[in-house]
């Protein structure tokens, strides 16, 4: 992060916990970002031996990778190295003497180029470099640098053509000997190109201008693919092992725009990354920002914003885009420049509206000195950019010809040789190779995809007084999610505590942050499914802790409403619940950190009441043991004093007592004869006598003779409940299989109604029938019949209360074992279906009608009118059967209510039922009133 304040300031040691500072920049301002956020990333992470060595390995990649920068610090190699020497690989100690690098002075204040080469090489070898990579790697990067230093000079063949040729062979020596290959090879495929042509082919002779390109591109192409083998190679050392879990973590180091007095091909392409990663900005805090509002349900009015859509078009569209356009020219025979490619450009984009030449502002008639001839201009999203097509066509074409690929492939080096698998004269291909801007647009949309499918996260500065984490554990609590930073350059002098509010406001502008702002702030701060959401804070309320029996929402919405949040702080999606502002998140934080303590607390005292418990019952059972132990001892030796007195005491104790007891014996036997004699007979007599005098079999006759002794109360009670159990078991065992089920109906009525409803005193002498509307005989109920069919269970005439009026009106019930139908009785149609699953609860009253509510659920087919007020003049058998059928149905109880008031809900609100007697009230049948207007209630008199 970088604030004005912040901003081009090093990062101070006790700032580690702050985690990043971009200083600057140029690349290497962002390399150092980058080793910086690897650096924090190895600090956080989890210990092991496997991990501190992946963890080393990565931060040791890069000085690695800062080591192959051929400018300005490739003198490391001329000067710092020392394994192997430079006489080895045949370097200089004067980095100037080379081409490619700087010619100017070679040192910089502050840096030991011999420090850090020596640096670079233990960190290959902490990566895994063998000793034989290292030297390979540094003889490959001598190879580029005494390439730059081939000097080439015109010659004239026999046949008077210009050709070029080697002017300092020693250069060439030297890198043949360092590659192993043969000088001569690699001075032809300098010096000449070979041509095929059907089954002919032709060697032609390079002039000047071309083996300078293509000794360049020999040497751009070496260190590219090197540089590209070193990643690969570091990458596989700190692969994770096969069977292990794998995750992947990636740092993005962003192009910055680039605008220069003279913008060329490579600005071209780096401006085009930029609109694509402008693009993927726009889409992950934008677009989905917006249409994740419409996609839950929430209520939102779309922001306005520009879509950069129409430049990336513009640049990369496959059939007439800009790049597009370029290798059709580059590869189109003939003669190829610039011009016609400007032309070709200016007729495609004569009228788009971010495209503008000289020759399409002469055609608008705009009068423009800032826009030369030889170029074009985009309206990009940073600004107006104008490009010069000079070189466009020579830098797209970036060719390597195919005899320095061969060349490469003839060498005995091992690494340069398997830089170039094309030189293989077994794979020769004819095809031409892509394009620099085919191969950038394709690098750019993999990364597209590649950013599309993982879970970015961006670097967010949070002023807080305590140092904090840059990144959060996984048992850390959800964070608001927040608009996604850009850096913002706050002065064009790089100074620090200085300000420049219209660079600033500029930067704003073209970034897109004032539309972001106003999504954000339109928006919502923190939205997360309901079941994750209920999963943390599920413990804040007492009907959600510790386990919700509803719905994900539901919970959600109960938990919500327990916590009293104001309306305007949360919205219901779909799948997620929203929170507006980060301090309502913070508050519910809060509360969860308290209710865990509190949860803590209580679980650690009852673990240490369980403790202290346990340990007291060890301890009582070792004093009990160690008092029982010293007790024997004690008492061991009196023991022993005692003995010998308690034998002889106890012989002549048990011969006085046998004595005694044989003399008894004799005194007392012919009494206990006689009393066994009188026992026997008296219990004999009683048996005998009820058998012969058993009551009747009925079994509601609970008559049974007294006993006759006392002593015989007890079992003369047993055996009464025996006889009647034995009755009642008959009676069971001859009844009808329909005789049974009206009296289980009946048991079940006196466990719902019994000393609960008045009416059920009375209900009692009437049977249950069942049907009572004479179906089969009436003709007039034939459809109703073929309705129930098999399945009906009762059939009656009922009264329908009016919702609105409280009037009554007459109704068909048809009850079967799925259904419970409401029919009209004149045309005999069913005007009502309920599913019995429907039916939610059943209230009715205390007193002797037949009043009742059918409560039912909201999600039923019929719950959109309301409930049903109903009376019946067999209420009874009404509610039993339902109760019995529904349990049947859905091994569920039907919720019976008997009150004097309870609430219906009806299609327009709730409605409150009060049911009273009253002695002006005449008849059986309830007058409904309604109380007052609106929902003042419903009135039952009785």
């Amino acid at each position: 992060y970088a604030i004005a304040d912040d901003a081009y300031r090093s990062l101070r040691d006790r700032d580690r916990d702050q985690c990043i500072l971009i200083t600057g920049e140029s690349g290497a301002g962002k390399t150092e970002a980058s080793k910086l956020v690897m650096s924090y990333v190895a600090a956080v992470c989890s210990k092991g031996d496997e991990v501190d060595k992946v963890k080393e390995q990565l931060l040791q990649s890069n000085p690695v990778l800062e080591g192959k920068r051929p400018t300005p610090r490739a003198p490391r190699l001329s000067q710092g190295s020392a394994q192997p020497p430079q006489t080895q690989l045949k370097l200089r100690q004067d980095c100037r003497h080379y081409g490619y690098l700087n010619r100017e002075s070679s040192s910089l204040p502050g840096v030991d180029d011999a420090a850090n080469f020596r640096t670079m090489q233990d960190a290959m070898r902490v990566i895994g470099f063998s000793p034989d990579e290292v030297t390979a790697l540094l003889e490959v990067t001598a190879v580029v640098l005494k390439l730059g230093n081939v000097q080439l000079s015109s010659s004239y063949q026999a046949s008077g053509m210009e050709a070029c040729s080697i002017t300092e062979p020693q250069e060439l020596q030297e890198i043949c000997e360092l590659i192993g290959l043969d000088p001569g090879v690699l001075e032809q495929a300098l010096c000449s190109r070979t041509v095929k042509a059907r089954d002919e082919t032709v060697l032609t002779a390079l002039s000047v201008p071309q083996g300078y390109y293509g000794r360049d591109a020999l040497a751009k192409n070496i260190y590219s693919r090197l540089f590209d083998w070193l990643v690969n190679r570091i990458n596989a050392s700190i692969q994770v092992k096969p069977g292990k879990q794998r995750k992947v973590m990636g740092v993005l180091d962003i192009y910055g725009f680039e605008i220069f007095q003279d913008n060329g091909f490579e600005q071209f392409i780096i401006n085009y990354c930029n609109e694509k990663l402008q693009q993927i900005f726009i889409l992950m805090t934008l677009k989905e920002e917006q249409e994740e509002y419409v996609r839950e349900g929430i209520q939102w009015t779309p922001v306005e914003f520009f879509d950069n859509s129409i430049i990336c078009n513009l640049i990369e569209n496959s059939k007439c885009g800009i790049l597009a356009m370029l290798d059709e020219e580059c590869l189109r025979p003939g003669v190829v420049n610039e011009d016609t490619f400007l032309t070709k450009l200016n007729q495609l984009f004569a009228a788009h509206k971010h495209y503008e030449s000289k020759e399409t502002q002469n055609a608008r008639r705009v009068m423009d000195t800032s826009l030369p001839p030889q170029c074009f201009r985009i309206h990009h999203y940073a600004g107006k950019v104008t490009y010069n097509v000079t070189g466009f066509i020579e830098k797209n074409n970036d060719l390597l010809f195919r005899d320095l690929s061969q060349a490469m492939w003839a060498a005995r080096h091992a690494l340069l040789r398997s830089l170039f698998p094309e030189g293989d004269p077994q794979k020769v291909s004819l095809k031409l190779p892509p394009t620099a801007g085919f191969q950038f647009k394709a690098s750019v949309a993999t990364l597209m995809k590649n950013l599309y499918s993982k879970n970015p996260n961006y670097i967010r500065y949070q002023p807080r007084r305590e140092p904090q984490p840059w990144l959060w554990r996984q048992q850390d609590p959800p964070q608001p999610t927040a608009a996604l930073p850009r850096c913002i350059k706050p002065n064009e002098t790089k100074t620090a505590m200085l300000f420049t509010p219209e660079l600033v406001l500029a930067q704003i502008r073209y970034l897109g942050l004032m539309e972001n702002v106003r999504v954000r702030r339109a928006g919502y701060a923190f939205r997360q499914l309901y079941g994750s959401f209920l999963e943390r804070y599920k413990m804040l309320s007492p009907h959600t802790w510790p386990r919700w029996p509803g719905g994900d929402r539901e919970g959600a919405e109960v938990l919500l409403a327990e916590l009293a949040f104001p309306a305007e702080e949360l919205a219901f999606g779909h799948t997620k619940i929203f929170i507006r502002s980060p301090r309502t998140l913070f508050d519910l934080e809060r509360r969860r950190q308290e209710r865990v303590a509190q949860l803590a607390t209580l679980i650690q005292k009852i673990f240490r009441g369980w403790q202290c418990r346990t340990q007291y019952q060890l301890m009582r059972k070792s004093q009990i043991v160690i008092s029982a132990w010293f007790r024997g001892h004690a008492q061991k030796n009196k023991y022993r004093q005692t003995k010998r007195s308690a034998l002889i005491i106890q012989a002549y104790v048990r011969g006085w007592k046998v004595r005694r007891a044989y003399r008894r014996y004799f005194r007392s036997e012919a009494s206990a004869r006689l009393a066994s004699f009188i026992y026997r007979r008296l219990v004999q007599k009683f048996l005998v006598g009820l058998g012969r005098n058993l009551p009747p079999l009925s079994v509601t006759d609970r008559t049974w003779p007294p006993a006759p002794y006392k002593f015989l109360a007890d079992a003369n009670q047993e055996l009464r409940s025996i006889f009647y159990r034995w009755k009642c078991k008959k009676y069971r065992e001859q009844l009808t299989p329909q005789r049974q089920a009206l009296l289980q109906a009946k048991l079940c009525a006196s466990e719902l109604f019994k000393d609960k409803k008045t009416l059920y005193s009375k209900s009692l002498q009437q049977p249950f029938q069942g049907e009572y509307l004479g179906l089969t005989q009436n003709p007039k109920y034939q459809k109703l019949h073929a309705v129930a069919k098999d399945k009906l269970v009762m059939a009656d005439t009922v009264r329908k209360v009016n919702r609105a009026s409280g009037k009554t009106v007459l109704r068909l019930l048809l009850l079967t074992t799925e259904h419970l139908i409401l029919a009209d009785p004149k045309a005999a149609q069913p005007k009502t279906v309920l599913s019995l699953g429907d039916i939610r609860s059943v209230s009715v009253t205390r007193f002797s009608d037949g009043f009742l509510a059918l409560h039912l659920k909201e999600t039923s087919t019929g719950g959109t009118k309301g409930d049903f007020l109903l009376v019946s003049d067999h209420l009874i058998e009404l509610v039993t059967r339902l109760h019995q059928t529904l349990l049947a149905a859905t091994a569920q109880a039907l919720p019976l209510h008997i009150a004097d008031r309870f609430s219906t809900h009806f299609q327009k609100g709730d409605v409150a039922v009060t049911v009273v007697e009253s002695a002006k009230a005449g008849g059986d049948v309830p007058i409904c009133r309604k109380r007052g207007s609106h929902k003042m209630g419903m009135q039952l008199v009785r």
